[in-house]
């Protein structure tokens, strides 16, 4: 039997980390059945969902812990059987574009929250527009809408959201490509 666990670690960016994390994964039959790594600034950070069998499990978050200590902020977490999640649930990407300030996160997040509306994934991004140099936040995400809540509801209230913070909101149904 295999034991699931989550996997995160940062550290300054360099050539090779993925190679010598999955290398320590592979010492004790891990597999990565799902992951994110992105490079933020000068560090480069991972989440990692890893599965190995029951008996190396403990083995597995020993080694882990050590890298720790040598090279980079590591932590895991065993991973407990979920319910399945309700199949009522309305998949939405969400977009969000406009110029960058404090909040827009905050304030699309609380809406979401209060609604119970499920973040399944979401990513953020601040760039310099071409001509101006202003910078440009961007947000992307997927949603689960619960059935007491319209799409056309999530659109409206985005919408006003998008007003009272100056960017402009989308949503529309999401597609998995799985």
């Amino acid at each position: 039997m295999r034991k699931q666990l989550v996997l995160t670690a940062s550290g300054r960016d360099r050539v090779g980390i993925i190679e010598e994390m999955t290398e320590l994964l592979l010492r004790y039959d891990g597999n990565v059945e799902s992951s994110r790594m992105v490079r933020l600034g000068g560090d480069f950070a991972l989440l990692m969902f890893v599965s190995a069998p029951d008996e190396k499990i403990h083995d597995l978050r020993s080694a882990l812990s050590e890298m720790h200590y040598a090279k980079y902020d590591v932590h895991t977490r065993l991973s407990e059987v979920v319910e399945p999640e309700e199949t009522s649930a309305v998949p939405c990407a969400i977009t969000v574009l406009g110029a960058d300030h404090m909040g827009i996160i905050h304030q699309v997040t609380r809406y979401l929250s209060e609604q119970g509306i499920n973040l399944e994934t979401m990513t953020t991004e601040v760039t310099a527009a071409p001509m101006s140099g202003t910078p440009l936040f961007a947000m992307s995400a997927v949603v689960k809408v619960p059935h007491q809540l319209t799409v056309d509801d999530l659109r409206e209230a985005l919408e006003f959201i998008g007003e009272e913070t100056g960017v402009d909101t989308k949503v529309f149904p999401h597609v998995d490509e799985d």
